[in-house]
Order: structure tokens, then sequence, then C-alpha cells
């Protein structure tokens, strides 16, 4: 018989009606109430309640509450991630999120999906498929990745936009469906932003 963390992340359908999956998301709830509970001073506990909560967490990792999550324990960190108000992990399979990535407020990493068959929607079917986000990515505010994407180093997607593709590494990607605007350039390495120059101290 399948066990419940082979069936998450099988890829397949399967019923979300299912008592052993609701206990250990009950679990992942709570941890995640006291994370979302506590004091803007108790640095050290949050750290402790997110290692608690998340499947690992790299060093120098920031996450704004409130937190959303699905689950928690599929959801996979590297180093200096820093992510902004109201993230939400929809993380019914794996999430990985590679080094030095920022998460504007309001992101959304949904790994699971519904049939459009309304039968099996009325069954309470679903599947999951990983997202994998590679290094030094940033996702402006709002963004929402759906099931399955991933997105390549150094890339910027931004403001609201819903990624439903791949986006390759070294790009700037932007809209609904998200779409590559342009390769990061040596424009971007003199302006910050706008004709606004660079100025290193």
């Amino acid at each position: 018989m399948q066990s419940l963390d082979d069936k998450l992340r099988s890829g397949e359908l399967y019923s979300c009606i299912d008592p052993e999956l609701q206990q250990r998301q009950q679990e992942c709830l709570e941890v995640l109430y006291d994370y979302n509970h506590s004091r803007p001073g108790e640095t050290k506990r949050r750290v402790e309640l997110l290692n608690k909560l998340l499947a690992n967490m790299g060093e120098n990792c920031y996450i704004e509450p409130p937190l959303h999550a699905n689950w928690g324990c599929h959801t996979h960190l590297g180093n200096n991630v820093y992510a902004n108000f109201n993230l939400t992990l929809v993380d019914d399979t794996d999430i990985y999120i590679g080094d030095s990535v920022m998460l504007g407020p309001n992101v959304v990493l949904a790994t699971a999906g519904h049939p459009v068959d309304p039968e099996l929607r009325r069954l309470v079917y679903q599947f999951n498929q990983p997202i994998h986000i590679g290094n030094n990515v940033w996702l402006g505010a709002g963004v929402i990745v759906l099931p399955g994407v991933t997105i390549g180093d150094n890339s910027v997607v931004g403001a609201g936009s819903v990624v439903t593709k791949d986006i390759p590494a070294n790009v700037v990607a932007v809209g609904n469906p998200c779409r590559i605007l342009r390769e990061i350039n040596e424009h971007d390495r003199e302006y910050y932003w706008r004709d606004f120059k660079i100025v290193r101290h």
C-alpha cells in the first residue's frame, strides 16, 4: 500500500479526505499558529519554530509573519532567504527555494492542483507537482507560482505575475501568464531602477 508521503509526491490524483493527512496537517497548523503569534523580539524562538515546521532551512533566513502553509514540512530553504508578509506555501509536495532568494509580500507558491472535471472535484481529488526556485531569485509582490514550475538562477519575476511555465535563468519575466520580458543585461549592472545610477560605496 502506498504511504501518505508517496501519495503526496506521486503526481497522481488522490482524495484529500484522509484521516492521516488531516491529522498531520493539524500538527503543522499548531506550529504555524505559534510562529504567527510570536512577538517581534522573539527571534530565537522564531528560528526554532521554523526549524520545527520546515523540511530544512539554511542559515540567515527570515520570514515575516504571518506565514501560511499547508504542511511546512515539504518546504526546503537554502541560505539567506527573505520572505515578506503573507507568504503562502501550498506545499502538499516539495517546494525547493535556493540561496539568496527574496520573496515579496503576498507571494503564493502552490504545488497542488485539482482536476477540471467537476465530478472529480466534487470527490475532492487533487494532484501535486513540485516547485523549484533557483539561487538569487527575486519574486515581486503578489507573484503566484503554480504546480510544477521551475524558476532559474538570478531571474526576477515582476509583481502580480502568475507563473504557469518554467522561467529560465538570468531573465526578467512579467505578466499573467508570466512571459520573459528580457535578459538581465549590462544596463542592470549600471542602473538599479529606471535611470537611477548605481553608486557603490
